[in-house]
């Protein structure tokens, strides 16, 4: 007896259709999270439109570039905190431009930003 080789392509067809739609289920009940990532979306944008407009808001930055690791208020999450940390801004502007370990990836920030996010960071206290 010989074996349809249709059968193996409509069971995997079948199990992507219903991943689709219970995915589209789930995307549906997080609206509110959806909502909140757009949010971040626009802060960032905010951010990046106010460096190029020569103001320069560095809390916004930080909000937008950094707290994702160094948390919402920057005393730490995934990455250290940097309340505190005694560097001078010559020392956060070379951590911003190169990137520092594995974790601190390099150019976050530059120009306008940079100088005034290593002015922001040195000064946590």
């Amino acid at each position: 007896m010989k074996k349809n080789p249709i059968i193996p392509y409509l069971l995997i067809m079948a199990f992507g259709l219903g991943l689709i739609f219970f995915m589209s289920i789930e995307g549906a009940d997080n609206k509110a999270d959806i909502a909140k990532s757009g949010d971040k979306a626009k802060t960032e944008q905010k951010a990046e439109d106010g460096a190029a407009s020569g103001d320069v808001d560095p809390k916004a930055i930080a909000q937008a570039k950094c707290s994702s690791c160094h948390g919402g208020d920057l005393k730490g999450q995934v990455g250290p905190s940097l309340h505190g940390t005694g560097l001078k801004e010559a020392d956060v502007k070379k951590i911003l431009t190169n990137g520092k370990g594995t974790g601190m990836p390099a150019g976050l920030v530059s120009g306008a930003e940079l100088d005034a996010m290593a002015k922001y960071i040195s000064e946590l206290k």
